[in-house]
Protein backbone atom coordinates (compact mmCIF):
# COMPACT_ATOMS: atom_id res chain seq x y z
CA UNK A 1 0.00 0.00 0.00
CA UNK A 2 1.43 3.29 -0.37
CA UNK A 3 2.57 4.18 2.72
CA UNK A 4 4.02 6.87 4.29
CA UNK A 5 6.15 5.58 7.45
CA UNK A 6 8.02 2.72 7.54
CA UNK A 7 5.92 -0.45 9.23
CA UNK A 8 8.22 -2.67 10.29
CA UNK A 9 10.31 -0.94 12.47
CA UNK A 10 7.14 0.70 14.22
CA UNK A 11 6.10 -2.77 15.16
CA UNK A 12 9.18 -3.55 16.78
CA UNK A 13 8.26 -1.19 19.74
CA UNK A 14 4.61 -3.26 20.95
CA UNK A 15 6.79 -6.05 21.91
CA UNK A 16 9.42 -4.29 23.38
CA UNK A 17 7.85 -1.23 24.92
CA UNK A 18 6.57 -2.10 28.00
CA UNK A 19 9.12 -4.12 29.41
CA UNK A 20 11.92 -1.54 28.06
CA UNK A 21 9.98 1.02 30.05
CA UNK A 22 10.07 -0.92 33.07
CA UNK A 23 13.35 -1.59 33.38
CA UNK A 24 14.55 2.10 32.08
CA UNK A 25 12.51 2.90 34.91
CA UNK A 26 13.92 0.82 37.53
CA UNK A 27 17.07 1.09 36.81
CA UNK A 28 17.57 5.11 35.79
CA UNK A 29 19.31 4.72 32.98
CA UNK A 30 20.94 1.96 30.14
CA UNK A 31 22.92 -0.88 30.74
CA UNK A 32 26.33 -0.72 29.87
CA UNK A 33 26.96 -3.19 27.53
CA UNK A 34 28.75 -2.02 24.53
CA UNK A 35 29.39 -3.15 21.23
CA UNK A 36 32.84 -2.10 19.04
CA UNK A 37 31.94 1.22 17.22
CA UNK A 38 29.26 2.06 20.05
CA UNK A 39 29.64 4.66 22.46
CA UNK A 40 33.22 4.16 23.34
CA UNK A 41 34.32 4.47 19.97
CA UNK A 42 32.11 7.38 18.88
CA UNK A 43 34.22 9.41 20.60
CA UNK A 44 37.32 8.85 18.03
CA UNK A 45 34.66 9.88 15.09
CA UNK A 46 32.53 6.71 14.98
CA UNK A 47 29.09 6.47 14.26
CA UNK A 48 26.90 3.54 15.48
CA UNK A 49 23.52 3.24 13.24
CA UNK A 50 21.10 0.98 12.76
CA UNK A 51 21.25 1.33 8.90
CA UNK A 52 20.60 -1.90 7.37
CA UNK A 53 18.05 -4.23 9.99
CA UNK A 54 15.85 -6.87 8.50
CA UNK A 55 18.19 -10.07 8.31
CA UNK A 56 20.03 -11.34 11.25
CA UNK A 57 23.59 -11.54 9.17
CA UNK A 58 24.64 -9.70 6.60
CA UNK A 59 25.41 -11.06 3.04
CA UNK A 60 28.01 -9.24 0.97
CA UNK A 61 25.71 -7.69 -2.00
CA UNK A 62 26.30 -3.63 -2.66
CA UNK A 63 25.28 -3.54 -6.44
CA UNK A 64 23.15 -0.90 -5.97
CA UNK A 65 19.85 -2.33 -8.01
CA UNK A 66 19.69 -6.15 -6.42
CA UNK A 67 16.76 -6.26 -4.40
CA UNK A 68 18.82 -8.03 -1.66
CA UNK A 69 21.38 -5.39 -1.87
CA UNK A 70 22.90 -4.16 1.70
CA UNK A 71 21.29 -0.80 2.38
CA UNK A 72 24.00 1.17 2.74
CA UNK A 73 24.62 0.68 -1.11
CA UNK A 74 22.67 4.40 -1.62
CA UNK A 75 25.28 5.70 0.66
CA UNK A 76 28.33 4.25 -1.59
CA UNK A 77 26.75 5.47 -4.96
CA UNK A 78 25.24 8.68 -5.32
CA UNK A 79 22.49 10.00 -8.08
CA UNK A 80 22.24 13.21 -9.20
CA UNK A 81 19.48 14.21 -6.95
CA UNK A 82 18.53 13.27 -3.66
CA UNK A 83 14.52 14.62 -2.52
CA UNK A 84 14.23 15.58 0.74
CA UNK A 85 10.70 14.32 0.84
CA UNK A 86 9.60 16.86 3.36
CA UNK A 87 9.05 19.11 1.02
CA UNK A 88 9.89 17.72 -2.40
CA UNK A 89 12.77 20.09 -2.81
CA UNK A 90 15.62 17.99 -5.11
CA UNK A 91 19.25 18.22 -3.35
CA UNK A 92 22.08 18.29 -5.91
CA UNK A 93 24.79 15.37 -5.54
CA UNK A 94 26.30 14.15 -9.07
CA UNK A 95 24.14 17.10 -10.93
CA UNK A 96 24.97 20.46 -9.98
CA UNK A 97 21.32 21.77 -11.35
CA UNK A 98 18.76 20.76 -13.86
CA UNK A 99 15.87 22.49 -16.25
CA UNK A 100 12.92 21.66 -17.86
CA UNK A 101 12.67 23.49 -20.97
CA UNK A 102 9.28 22.09 -22.00
CA UNK A 103 7.24 19.06 -20.24
CA UNK A 104 9.11 16.10 -22.27
CA UNK A 105 12.76 17.43 -21.29
CA UNK A 106 15.25 17.51 -18.16
CA UNK A 107 18.67 19.04 -18.88
CA UNK A 108 21.05 17.99 -15.91
CA UNK A 109 24.68 19.50 -15.15
CA UNK A 110 27.60 17.58 -14.70
CA UNK A 111 29.25 17.82 -11.47
CA UNK A 112 32.84 18.55 -12.87
CA UNK A 113 35.84 17.48 -10.51
CA UNK A 114 33.90 14.30 -8.93
CA UNK A 115 36.71 10.83 -8.58
CA UNK A 116 35.46 7.37 -8.25
CA UNK A 117 36.96 5.95 -4.80
CA UNK A 118 39.53 4.19 -7.03
CA UNK A 119 40.84 7.66 -8.34
CA UNK A 120 39.02 7.23 -11.59
CA UNK A 121 37.27 10.92 -12.87
CA UNK A 122 33.69 10.70 -13.06
CA UNK A 123 32.00 12.01 -16.13
CA UNK A 124 28.72 12.60 -17.75
CA UNK A 125 29.43 9.35 -19.71
CA UNK A 126 29.20 6.85 -16.49
CA UNK A 127 25.83 9.11 -16.06
CA UNK A 128 24.37 7.67 -19.89
CA UNK A 129 26.12 4.21 -19.51
CA UNK A 130 24.24 3.78 -16.10
CA UNK A 131 21.01 4.55 -17.90
CA UNK A 132 21.76 2.58 -20.51
CA UNK A 133 22.45 -0.46 -18.72
CA UNK A 134 18.98 0.01 -16.69
CA UNK A 135 17.59 -0.01 -20.19
CA UNK A 136 19.05 -3.15 -21.59
CA UNK A 137 18.62 -5.19 -18.36
CA UNK A 138 14.80 -4.18 -16.98
CA UNK A 139 15.91 -6.11 -13.82
CA UNK A 140 17.55 -3.43 -12.55
CA UNK A 141 15.46 -1.07 -13.10
CA UNK A 142 13.60 -0.92 -9.70
CA UNK A 143 12.06 1.94 -9.72
CA UNK A 144 10.67 2.02 -13.36
CA UNK A 145 12.54 5.31 -14.73
CA UNK A 146 12.20 3.92 -18.44
CA UNK A 147 8.74 3.49 -17.85
CA UNK A 148 9.36 7.84 -18.41
CA UNK A 149 12.31 7.61 -20.32
CA UNK A 150 12.51 7.59 -24.27
CA UNK A 151 16.35 8.68 -24.31
CA UNK A 152 19.76 9.79 -22.24
CA UNK A 153 22.44 11.80 -24.00
CA UNK A 154 25.40 13.42 -23.13
CA UNK A 155 26.99 16.71 -24.63
CA UNK A 156 29.66 17.67 -23.02
CA UNK A 157 29.08 18.29 -19.31
CA UNK A 158 25.20 18.02 -19.95
CA UNK A 159 22.73 15.30 -19.95
CA UNK A 160 19.69 15.39 -22.13
CA UNK A 161 16.77 12.96 -20.62
CA UNK A 162 14.01 12.81 -23.34
CA UNK A 163 10.51 11.58 -21.62
CA UNK A 164 8.19 9.37 -23.36
CA UNK A 165 5.41 11.86 -22.27
CA UNK A 166 5.04 15.12 -20.93
CA UNK A 167 5.58 14.41 -17.33
CA UNK A 168 7.04 17.04 -15.05
CA UNK A 169 7.05 15.29 -11.81
CA UNK A 170 8.94 12.67 -13.14
CA UNK A 171 12.15 14.82 -12.47
CA UNK A 172 11.66 13.04 -9.05
CA UNK A 173 12.29 9.16 -10.37
CA UNK A 174 14.24 9.69 -13.17
CA UNK A 175 17.42 11.75 -11.07
CA UNK A 176 16.86 9.62 -8.00
CA UNK A 177 19.14 6.54 -9.78
CA UNK A 178 22.54 5.48 -8.05
CA UNK A 179 24.87 6.37 -10.68
CA UNK A 180 28.14 3.70 -11.53
CA UNK A 181 31.04 3.73 -13.29
CA UNK A 182 31.36 2.56 -17.13
CA UNK A 183 34.98 1.72 -16.45
CA UNK A 184 34.27 -1.12 -14.05
CA UNK A 185 30.62 -2.49 -15.05
CA UNK A 186 31.01 -2.47 -18.56
CA UNK A 187 33.07 -5.59 -18.15
CA UNK A 188 30.30 -7.33 -15.42
CA UNK A 189 29.00 -9.91 -17.74
CA UNK A 190 25.54 -10.57 -15.85
CA UNK A 191 24.89 -7.01 -13.78
CA UNK A 192 21.72 -8.80 -12.46
CA UNK A 193 23.07 -11.30 -10.37
CA UNK A 194 26.03 -9.39 -9.99
CA UNK A 195 26.77 -8.87 -6.10
CA UNK A 196 29.63 -5.86 -6.17
CA UNK A 197 31.39 -7.29 -3.43
CA UNK A 198 33.97 -4.62 -3.62
CA UNK A 199 31.87 -1.45 -4.65
CA UNK A 200 33.66 1.86 -5.73
CA UNK A 201 31.38 4.76 -5.54
CA UNK A 202 31.50 8.77 -5.59
CA UNK A 203 30.03 8.46 -2.12
CA UNK A 204 30.97 9.56 1.32
CA UNK A 205 32.11 6.53 2.24
CA UNK A 206 33.88 3.16 0.81
CA UNK A 207 33.03 -0.24 2.24
CA UNK A 208 35.85 -1.25 4.86
CA UNK A 209 35.65 -4.53 7.64
CA UNK A 210 32.78 -6.38 6.79
CA UNK A 211 31.63 -9.55 8.58
CA UNK A 212 28.33 -11.23 9.27
CA UNK A 213 27.28 -9.71 12.16
CA UNK A 214 28.59 -5.98 11.57
CA UNK A 215 30.43 -4.21 9.04
CA UNK A 216 32.20 -1.11 8.65
CA UNK A 217 31.79 1.97 6.11
CA UNK A 218 34.93 4.42 6.08
CA UNK A 219 35.29 8.10 5.21
CA UNK A 220 36.20 8.18 1.67
CA UNK A 221 39.63 10.56 1.70
CA UNK A 222 38.67 11.64 -2.23
CA UNK A 223 35.09 12.90 -1.89
CA UNK A 224 34.07 15.82 -3.41
CA UNK A 225 32.77 17.55 -0.41
CA UNK A 226 34.69 15.40 2.13
CA UNK A 227 35.00 18.74 4.64
CA UNK A 228 31.19 17.84 5.25
CA UNK A 229 31.61 14.53 6.15
CA UNK A 230 31.69 14.64 9.92
CA UNK A 231 32.22 10.76 10.89
CA UNK A 232 35.15 8.93 10.09
CA UNK A 233 33.23 5.80 9.79
CA UNK A 234 29.96 4.52 9.89
CA UNK A 235 29.67 0.73 12.29
CA UNK A 236 26.44 -0.90 11.33
CA UNK A 237 25.40 -3.83 13.00
CA UNK A 238 23.11 -6.49 12.08
CA UNK A 239 20.80 -6.40 15.07
CA UNK A 240 18.99 -3.51 15.75
CA UNK A 241 16.37 -4.08 18.18
CA UNK A 242 14.90 -1.61 20.71
CA UNK A 243 17.42 -3.32 23.43
CA UNK A 244 20.56 -3.18 21.55
CA UNK A 245 19.57 0.98 20.69
CA UNK A 246 19.15 1.63 24.26
CA UNK A 247 21.77 -0.02 25.44
CA UNK A 248 24.57 -0.33 23.24
CA UNK A 249 24.40 3.86 22.54
CA UNK A 250 23.64 3.82 19.04
CA UNK A 251 23.76 7.51 17.67
CA UNK A 252 21.23 7.18 15.04
CA UNK A 253 18.41 4.58 14.88
CA UNK A 254 14.73 4.17 13.26
CA UNK A 255 12.54 2.92 15.51
CA UNK A 256 9.38 3.85 17.41
CA UNK A 257 9.75 3.65 21.19
CA UNK A 258 6.18 3.89 23.78
CA UNK A 259 7.19 6.36 26.13
CA UNK A 260 10.42 7.97 24.30
CA UNK A 261 11.10 10.23 26.93
CA UNK A 262 11.86 7.56 29.42
CA UNK A 263 12.75 4.61 26.64
CA UNK A 264 15.07 6.78 24.84
CA UNK A 265 15.81 10.45 26.15
CA UNK A 266 16.75 9.43 29.79
CA UNK A 267 18.42 6.40 28.51
CA UNK A 268 21.65 8.39 27.73
CA UNK A 269 23.13 12.23 28.07
CA UNK A 270 22.54 13.52 24.76
CA UNK A 271 19.65 11.74 23.01
CA UNK A 272 16.83 13.46 21.06
CA UNK A 273 14.76 12.34 18.61
CA UNK A 274 12.15 13.87 16.04
CA UNK A 275 8.85 12.26 14.57
CA UNK A 276 7.69 14.01 11.66
CA UNK A 277 4.77 13.82 9.90
CA UNK A 278 5.65 10.66 6.91
CA UNK A 279 2.02 10.51 5.59
CA UNK A 280 -1.78 10.50 6.10
CA UNK A 281 -3.22 7.97 8.16
CA UNK A 282 -7.25 7.59 7.14
CA UNK A 283 -10.05 5.55 6.73
CA UNK A 284 -10.45 4.56 3.06
CA UNK A 285 -14.03 3.62 2.55
CA UNK A 286 -15.03 0.56 -0.45
CA UNK A 287 -16.48 3.42 -2.65
CA UNK A 288 -18.11 0.22 -4.16
CA UNK A 289 -20.45 -0.31 -1.78
CA UNK A 290 -23.69 1.43 -0.04
CA UNK A 291 -23.72 3.28 2.04
CA UNK A 292 -20.11 4.77 1.44
CA UNK A 293 -20.57 5.55 -2.35
CA UNK A 294 -22.80 8.39 -1.01
CA UNK A 295 -20.65 11.23 0.09
CA UNK A 296 -22.87 12.72 2.81
CA UNK A 297 -22.71 9.30 4.72
CA UNK A 298 -18.81 10.11 4.42
CA UNK A 299 -19.18 12.94 5.58
CA UNK A 300 -20.97 12.01 8.32
CA UNK A 301 -18.21 9.76 9.17
CA UNK A 302 -15.78 12.50 8.69
CA UNK A 303 -18.30 15.35 11.44
CA UNK A 304 -18.50 12.11 14.19
CA UNK A 305 -14.55 11.66 14.47
CA UNK A 306 -12.61 13.39 17.19
CA UNK A 307 -9.25 13.21 15.36
CA UNK A 308 -6.71 14.44 18.24
CA UNK A 309 -8.25 11.82 20.42
CA UNK A 310 -7.74 9.11 17.54
CA UNK A 311 -4.15 10.46 17.33
CA UNK A 312 -3.37 10.55 20.79
CA UNK A 313 -4.79 6.80 21.40
CA UNK A 314 -2.99 5.56 18.64
CA UNK A 315 0.28 7.23 18.61
CA UNK A 316 0.74 8.18 22.06
CA UNK A 317 0.60 11.86 21.53
CA UNK A 318 3.31 12.10 19.04
CA UNK A 319 1.34 13.12 16.20
CA UNK A 320 -1.30 15.52 14.92
CA UNK A 321 -4.34 15.58 13.42
CA UNK A 322 -4.92 15.52 10.25
CA UNK A 323 -7.00 17.69 7.55
CA UNK A 324 -9.06 17.02 4.82
CA UNK A 325 -7.13 18.77 2.02
CA UNK A 326 -5.07 16.03 1.22
CA UNK A 327 -2.01 17.40 1.92
CA UNK A 328 0.64 16.42 4.30
CA UNK A 329 1.30 19.01 6.93
CA UNK A 330 3.19 20.92 7.80
CA UNK A 331 5.47 19.62 5.10
CA UNK A 332 3.32 21.13 2.37
CA UNK A 333 1.94 24.24 3.63
CA UNK A 334 3.23 26.49 1.13
CA UNK A 335 0.76 24.37 -1.25
CA UNK A 336 -2.19 24.34 1.20
CA UNK A 337 -5.70 25.88 -0.43
CA UNK A 338 -6.15 28.99 1.85
CA UNK A 339 -10.03 29.24 0.76
CA UNK A 340 -10.06 25.76 2.53
CA UNK A 341 -12.42 26.35 5.72
CA UNK A 342 -9.76 26.16 8.99
CA UNK A 343 -7.21 24.78 6.29
CA UNK A 344 -9.41 21.88 6.02
CA UNK A 345 -9.08 20.81 9.54
CA UNK A 346 -12.51 18.74 10.26
CA UNK A 347 -13.87 19.62 13.56
CA UNK A 348 -15.66 16.83 15.68
CA UNK A 349 -20.05 17.78 15.10
CA UNK A 350 -22.27 15.19 16.30
CA UNK A 351 -25.22 17.25 15.47
CA UNK A 352 -23.92 17.81 11.84
CA UNK A 353 -23.17 14.13 11.64
CA UNK A 354 -26.77 12.91 12.58
CA UNK A 355 -27.80 15.63 9.99
CA UNK A 356 -25.34 14.27 7.21
CA UNK A 357 -26.57 10.30 8.08
CA UNK A 358 -30.29 11.94 7.66
CA UNK A 359 -29.55 13.18 4.09
CA UNK A 360 -27.77 9.79 3.26
CA UNK A 361 -30.89 7.95 4.80
CA UNK A 362 -30.00 6.76 8.34
CA UNK A 363 -31.96 8.53 11.26
CA UNK A 364 -31.75 7.83 15.13
CA UNK A 365 -33.71 5.15 16.46
CA UNK A 366 -33.31 4.78 20.18
CA UNK A 367 -29.16 4.94 20.73
CA UNK A 368 -28.99 3.02 16.98
CA UNK A 369 -28.90 4.66 13.71
CA UNK A 370 -30.84 2.70 11.40
CA UNK A 371 -32.05 2.77 7.49
CA UNK A 372 -35.52 3.68 5.78
CA UNK A 373 -36.57 -0.08 7.02
CA UNK A 374 -35.24 0.20 10.70
CA UNK A 375 -32.48 -2.18 10.32
CA UNK A 376 -29.22 -0.71 12.60
CA UNK A 377 -26.55 0.24 10.59
CA UNK A 378 -23.19 -2.10 11.06
CA UNK A 379 -19.86 -1.50 9.83
CA UNK A 380 -16.19 -3.08 9.76
CA UNK A 381 -13.39 -1.37 9.92
CA UNK A 382 -9.92 -3.73 8.41
CA UNK A 383 -6.95 -3.22 9.85
CA UNK A 384 -3.54 -5.53 9.89
CA UNK A 385 -3.63 -8.12 12.69
CA UNK A 386 -0.05 -6.88 14.97
CA UNK A 387 0.15 -3.50 13.89
CA UNK A 388 -0.84 -1.86 17.04
CA UNK A 389 -0.81 1.47 16.87
CA UNK A 390 -3.66 1.27 14.08
CA UNK A 391 -5.08 -1.26 16.15
CA UNK A 392 -5.40 1.32 18.92
CA UNK A 393 -6.91 4.17 16.26
CA UNK A 394 -9.65 2.04 15.21
CA UNK A 395 -10.95 1.28 18.62
CA UNK A 396 -11.17 4.79 19.41
CA UNK A 397 -13.10 5.19 16.42
CA UNK A 398 -15.21 2.46 17.32
CA UNK A 399 -15.94 4.00 20.27
CA UNK A 400 -16.95 7.34 19.10
CA UNK A 401 -19.11 6.19 15.66
CA UNK A 402 -20.80 3.53 18.40
CA UNK A 403 -21.38 6.61 20.26
CA UNK A 404 -23.41 8.18 17.18
CA UNK A 405 -25.12 5.22 16.64
CA UNK A 406 -22.96 2.92 14.60
CA UNK A 407 -22.17 -0.42 15.78
CA UNK A 408 -19.04 -1.22 14.33
CA UNK A 409 -16.87 -4.61 14.08
CA UNK A 410 -12.93 -4.77 13.40
CA UNK A 411 -11.39 -7.28 11.04
CA UNK A 412 -7.65 -8.27 11.74
CA UNK A 413 -6.23 -10.03 9.21
CA UNK A 414 -2.31 -11.14 8.91
CA UNK A 415 -0.44 -8.00 7.27
CA UNK A 416 -0.31 -10.24 4.01
CA UNK A 417 -3.71 -11.08 4.07
CA UNK A 418 -4.67 -7.20 4.83
CA UNK A 419 -2.52 -6.16 2.02
CA UNK A 420 -4.46 -8.74 -0.39
CA UNK A 421 -7.48 -7.39 1.08
CA UNK A 422 -7.04 -3.64 0.56
CA UNK A 423 -5.65 -4.35 -3.17
CA UNK A 424 -8.51 -6.14 -4.52
CA UNK A 425 -11.31 -4.14 -2.29
CA UNK A 426 -12.60 -6.43 -0.08
CA UNK A 427 -13.35 -4.26 2.51
CA UNK A 428 -15.61 -2.04 3.79
CA UNK A 429 -13.71 0.80 5.75
CA UNK A 430 -10.04 0.12 5.86
CA UNK A 431 -6.89 1.76 7.67
CA UNK A 432 -4.88 2.88 5.05
CA UNK A 433 -2.09 5.58 4.41
CA UNK A 434 -1.22 7.84 1.32
CA UNK A 435 1.31 10.63 0.56
CA UNK A 436 4.34 11.31 2.18
CA UNK A 437 6.30 10.88 -1.52
CA UNK A 438 7.64 14.64 -1.58
CA UNK A 439 5.28 15.91 -4.73
CA UNK A 440 1.86 17.05 -4.74
CA UNK A 441 1.38 15.69 -7.83
CA UNK A 442 2.43 11.71 -7.13
CA UNK A 443 0.46 11.89 -3.76
CA UNK A 444 -2.84 12.96 -5.29
CA UNK A 445 -2.69 10.63 -8.13
CA UNK A 446 -1.39 7.57 -6.03
CA UNK A 447 -4.73 8.32 -4.46
CA UNK A 448 -7.30 9.63 -6.56
CA UNK A 449 -6.43 8.59 -10.15
CA UNK A 450 -8.73 6.74 -12.23
CA UNK A 451 -5.55 5.01 -13.83
CA UNK A 452 -5.63 2.58 -11.01
CA UNK A 453 -9.16 2.27 -10.93
CA UNK A 454 -9.87 -2.03 -11.01
CA UNK A 455 -12.63 -3.96 -10.33
CA UNK A 456 -13.38 -5.36 -7.24
CA UNK A 457 -11.42 -8.58 -6.84
CA UNK A 458 -8.87 -7.18 -9.20
CA UNK A 459 -5.87 -6.32 -7.41
CA UNK A 460 -4.50 -2.59 -8.15
CA UNK A 461 -1.42 -0.92 -6.66
CA UNK A 462 -3.00 2.39 -5.26
CA UNK A 463 -6.25 4.06 -5.29
CA UNK A 464 -7.82 1.42 -3.28
CA UNK A 465 -11.10 2.79 -2.47
CA UNK A 466 -12.24 2.99 -5.87
CA UNK A 467 -12.30 6.98 -6.80
CA UNK A 468 -13.42 8.20 -9.79
CA UNK A 469 -14.29 11.84 -11.41
CA UNK A 470 -13.40 12.27 -14.86
CA UNK A 471 -12.78 16.30 -13.33
CA UNK A 472 -10.29 15.10 -11.03
CA UNK A 473 -8.55 12.81 -13.54
CA UNK A 474 -8.06 16.42 -15.68
CA UNK A 475 -6.81 17.88 -13.46
CA UNK A 476 -4.21 15.47 -12.52
CA UNK A 477 -3.40 15.11 -16.16
CA UNK A 478 -2.90 19.28 -16.33
CA UNK A 479 -0.76 19.30 -13.22
CA UNK A 480 1.47 16.61 -14.96
CA UNK A 481 2.32 18.31 -17.54
CA UNK A 482 2.48 21.99 -16.57
CA UNK A 483 5.42 23.70 -15.46
CA UNK A 484 4.25 27.02 -14.87
CA UNK A 485 4.40 27.06 -10.73
CA UNK A 486 1.86 29.28 -10.12
CA UNK A 487 -0.63 27.12 -12.19
CA UNK A 488 0.59 23.71 -10.65
CA UNK A 489 -0.69 25.72 -7.51
CA UNK A 490 -4.10 27.11 -8.94
CA UNK A 491 -5.01 23.13 -10.01
CA UNK A 492 -3.29 21.86 -6.56
CA UNK A 493 -6.17 24.34 -4.66
CA UNK A 494 -8.77 22.37 -7.10
CA UNK A 495 -7.29 18.66 -5.97
CA UNK A 496 -7.81 20.25 -2.16
CA UNK A 497 -11.07 21.42 -2.74
CA UNK A 498 -12.04 18.32 -4.15
CA UNK A 499 -11.03 16.48 -1.46
CA UNK A 500 -12.75 18.46 1.18
CA UNK A 501 -15.74 18.26 -0.81
CA UNK A 502 -16.03 14.71 -2.03
CA UNK A 503 -13.87 12.66 1.00
CA UNK A 504 -12.62 10.01 -0.58
CA UNK A 505 -10.35 9.11 2.16
CA UNK A 506 -11.38 10.44 6.30
CA UNK A 507 -7.95 11.87 6.86
CA UNK A 508 -7.08 11.22 10.77
CA UNK A 509 -3.76 11.88 11.71
CA UNK A 510 -0.43 12.12 10.56
CA UNK A 511 1.86 8.99 10.14
CA UNK A 512 5.00 9.47 12.05
CA UNK A 513 8.71 8.65 11.02
CA UNK A 514 10.68 7.88 14.10
CA UNK A 515 14.54 9.45 14.42
CA UNK A 516 15.77 8.56 17.52
CA UNK A 517 19.47 10.01 17.54
CA UNK A 518 22.20 10.94 20.11
CA UNK A 519 24.27 14.37 20.25
CA UNK A 520 27.22 12.74 22.77
CA UNK A 521 29.45 12.84 19.20
CA UNK A 522 27.83 14.24 16.54
CA UNK A 523 25.18 17.16 16.29
CA UNK A 524 23.07 18.85 13.82
CA UNK A 525 20.57 16.35 12.94
CA UNK A 526 17.36 16.31 11.26
CA UNK A 527 14.84 18.29 13.63
CA UNK A 528 11.94 20.34 12.96
CA UNK A 529 13.87 23.69 13.21
CA UNK A 530 16.16 22.46 10.90
CA UNK A 531 14.14 19.70 8.55
CA UNK A 532 16.71 19.32 5.95
CA UNK A 533 16.03 15.78 5.38
CA UNK A 534 13.66 13.24 6.86
CA UNK A 535 15.15 10.42 9.83
CA UNK A 536 15.11 7.71 7.97
CA UNK A 537 18.26 5.43 7.74
CA UNK A 538 17.92 3.53 4.20
CA UNK A 539 17.41 5.06 0.79
CA UNK A 540 19.80 8.10 -0.10
CA UNK A 541 18.09 9.90 2.60
CA UNK A 542 21.25 9.52 4.79
CA UNK A 543 23.85 11.38 2.26
CA UNK A 544 21.63 14.14 3.20
CA UNK A 545 22.24 13.44 7.02
CA UNK A 546 25.62 12.42 6.61
CA UNK A 547 26.56 15.17 4.92
CA UNK A 548 24.79 17.81 7.08
CA UNK A 549 25.82 16.18 11.10
CA UNK A 550 29.14 17.81 12.84
CA UNK A 551 30.81 16.23 15.56
CA UNK A 552 29.95 17.53 19.05
CA UNK A 553 31.43 20.59 19.84
CA UNK A 554 32.65 21.74 16.73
Amino acid sequence: MTNGSRRAPRRLATALGVALTAALAITGCSATVQTPGSSASSASGSLLVAADNGSPTFVRNFNPYSPSKRNTATIIYEPLFVTNSLDGKAVPFLGTAFTQPDAKTLVVDIRQGVKWSDGEAFSAADVVFTYDLLKKFPALDTTGVWQHLADVKADGSKVTMTLTAEDVPAAAIVLSVPIISEHLWKDVSDPVTATDEKPVGTGPYTLGDFGPNQYKLEKNPTYWQADKVAAAELVIPASNTQLDVVNNGYDWAYAFMSDVQNTWVKAGKGNTYWFPPGGTISLMPNLTKAPFNDVNFRKGLSAALDRKSIADVAEEGYVEPAGQSGLLLPNQKDWLNSALPDGGAITQDAAAAADLFAKAGYTKSGDKLVDKGGQPLTIAITTANGWTDWLRGVQEVQKQLQAVGITVTINQPQPAAYQQAIQNGDFDLAMGSFGGTGSVYQDFNNLLSSEFLKPVGTSTTANFQRFSDPAVDALLGQLKVTIDPAKQKDIANQLQQAMYDQVPVISMFYGGLWGLFSDKAFTNWPSKDNPYATPATWGSNPLLVLTNIKKSGS
